[in-house]
């Protein structure tokens, strides 16, 4: 019995077992009747053949029938045309399944997205003189080396054979453009010049044949540098997405760091490629050579623990290895054309610039529940007896309400920029008349700040004892002298520490630039479509840059498109007045002036683009009037009849 058995029923058992005992008796005939078992053996064999030849009939005829219908289906198929179709026992190929395209993610991609799972505000705060515990990154990247290309400089009208040194200088000469802001402007263009020529004769040597500056003609050097231009211009877009591959692939390599074991981003991978200094406005140092940034001027700092990098360059070392824990830079040198520090830092969205964006606002915060005693305290020394307190209640004052930085001295080989603390008699116009403030000076990065303030109308009583303390710390001095002569940035910043702990100058530009945000933002509608809701915010953003006088250099281009836009302006204004020359003649029942037939080019069409080419009704003039106002209603011109 098997296992299954166990499951069947008692009376299904005990007929099996019959069944089977009565085989067995069938099997053996001394256990029965012979007679009776031969009359069985021939009675089964009987049924067994009636069987067969029942099953032996039935198959002949199924025979019979799929002959019948295979023969009919060849006769079909020899009467019809062949047809290119496969026979249907053919193995048909697997259909391929289109399922979604799954774009492979650049492996920069996944690692900024794995910097971004570390929740870096949420990390265990360190002690003040600590920034990290461990650090390590693969150092900085070079620009390559430069590859001579035989380009001669003619001096004098003679071809000069220069050194690979010698020709990236030159060839860094004539990649600056004639018509740029270096030297295009003649003022500039002649500092930038000497400046240049006096380190290009450094590198030339004492007894070269090149003397003078006026005698050097960089034609072809510019030709060369422009032809190079347009080859990269003209690369395929193929071979443009191989370059940048190729770029990512060697700038990856460099572009993270790991603090504390979580992965972060390097802002600034690559060290200053060699050039010639430009600055801005009329720097003193532009035109400088910027010399090639070596290995050995620059210093890594990692972990204790953490391997040094490789220097790329080879044959060359870092030139010093240090575990400073108190700073977040990792890497840092020397330039020589201002002897400034340059550093390598993390990016903006690394735990690092994080933790410092959040204090610096956590600070600006701070700064709103002290603003009223401040302010009280200020101005009430506005009118104080002592010149210093009076002075420095004004510097506390332009601030705090004008958003100027706090400024410091300069040295005669740096840009002349100016802060509240270094204004001079010359940057500071009154004007008693109109009870207004005229600054006018270079602001940092030399943007030129010229605002004229409306202290009366804009301040009220505290405007114009500002205004009166101006006028008096500006009178019987030279152009050349400060306006606060009794006052200096160190005791200034002491003072404001005094008020509140941390407290600078640059809090004060913190806290009212987010002020003056929130307030442009504060009536917002929120359910405005998204693209309003940019706009206003733009609009916002734009009276915070204004305030700190945030702004861009114009380019040739930007100037040329505002030209342009001005002249649009002004067509649009004209076309609109002579519609309504034409609307006054139509009512009196007189001809207007038609649009001619056959006009060729952008500008004839542009300027006849109001006109028809069949005397209008008085109707017909207004809806054109009407339309004109609706197209061209951001150019300045109102929509009035």
């Amino acid at each position: 019995m098997s296992d299954s058995d166990d499951d069947l029923p008692l009376s299904a058992l005990t007929k099996e077992v019959s069944s089977k005992k009565r085989k067995r008796e069938q099997a053996d005939p001394e256990d029965g009747d012979d007679e009776d078992f031969e009359v069985d053996k021939k009675k089964h064999k009987k049924d067994k053949k009636n069987k067969k030849d029942k099953k032996n009939k039935k198959d002949k005829k199924h025979k019979k029938g799929k002959k019948h219908k295979k023969e009919k289906k060849n006769k079909h198929s020899r009467d019809r045309p062949k047809s290119k179709t496969k026979p249907a026992n053919a193995k048909k190929s697997p259909s391929k399944k289109k399922g979604p395209t799954i774009k492979e993610m650049h492996a920069l991609k996944k690692l900024e997205m794995a910097m971004k799972a570390h929740k870096w505000w949420e990390a265990e705060k360190l002690n003040e003189d600590m920034k990290w515990r461990t650090l390590e990154h693969n150092g900085v990247m070079f620009p390559p080396p430069y590859e001579t290309h035989g380009v001669k400089l003619v001096y004098d009208g003679k071809d000069v054979d220069l050194t690979p040194e010698q020709e990236e200088i030159a060839t860094l000469y004539a990649a600056v453009p004639l018509d740029g802001p270096q030297l295009g402007d003649p003022k500039t263009a002649k500092v930038f010049n000497k400046n240049f020529f006096a380190d290009f004769k450094k590198a030339l040597g004492r007894n070269h044949v090149i003397k003078k500056f006026e005698f050097c003609d960089f034609s072809k050097l510019r030709t060369h540098v422009m032809a190079e231009r347009e080859a990269k211009k003209n690369l395929t877009k193929d071979q443009k997405e191989a370059k940048k591959a190729e770029d990512d692939a060697k700038r990856m390599v460099y572009s993270f760091a790991f603090v504390d074991g979580n992965i972060q981003k390097v802002g600034n991978v690559m060290v200053e490629p060699p050039g010639l200094f430009r600055g801005r406005g009329e720097h003193p140092k532009t035109g400088t050579l910027k010399k090639r940034v070596m290995p050995e001027q620059i210093t890594i700092n990692i972990g204790p623990d953490a391997p040094v990098p490789k220097c790329p360059v080879p044959g060359h070392n870092w030139g010093k290895i240090v575990h400073k824990h108190d700073v977040t830079w990792l890497a840092t040198w020397k330039e020589n054309v201002m002897d400034n520090t340059k550093y390598v830092w993390l990016a903006a969205s690394s735990g690092f610039k994080g933790l410092s964006d959040m204090e610096k606002y956590e600070k600006a915060r701070r700064l709103k529940k002290f603003i009223p005693k401040i302010r009280k305290d200020y101005e009430g020394n506005l009118v104080s007896r002592s010149i210093q307190k009076k002075q420095l209640a004004t510097a506390m004052w332009v601030i705090d309400r004008l958003a100027l930085r706090v400024g410091n001295e300069k040295d005669d080989d740096e840009a002349d920029t100016v802060g509240c603390c270094s204004l001079r008699v010359e940057h500071i116009t009154v004007d008693h008349e109109n009870n207004t403030l005229t600054m006018d000076f270079l602001g940092k990065d030399s943007m030129r700040h010229h605002q004229t303030y409306e202290l009366e109308k804009n301040y009220g009583e505290i405007g114009m004892k500002i205004l009166k303390n101006f006028d008096a710390f500006c009178k019987k001095k030279k152009p050349d002298t400060d306006v606060f002569d009794q006052l200096d940035v160190g005791t200034l910043n002491d003072h404001l520490k005094t008020l509140m702990p941390g407290l600078s100058a640059k809090v004060f530009r913190t806290y009212n630039a987010s002020s003056t945000l929130e307030e442009q933002l504060e009536d917002l509608d929120h359910d405005i479509p998204d693209q309003e809701k940019l706009l206003a915010y733009n609009s916002a953003n734009r009276k915070v840059a204004i305030l700190c006088n945030h702004q861009r250099t114009v380019s040739k281009a930007a100037e040329a498109s505002l030209d342009k836009l001005s002249g649009l302006v002004e067509l649009s204004k004209r076309q609109l007045e002579e519609l309504k020359s034409m609307r006054k003649r139509r009512k009196k029942g007189k001809d207007v002036k038609l649009k001619a037939e056959n006009l060729t080019t952008p500008e004839e069409k542009r300027e006849q683009a109001h006109l028809f080419l069949r005397q209008p009704s008085v109707e017909q003039v207004e809806k054109r009037i009407d339309m004109w106002l609706k197209k061209n209603r951001y150019t300045g011109v109102k929509p009035q009849k």
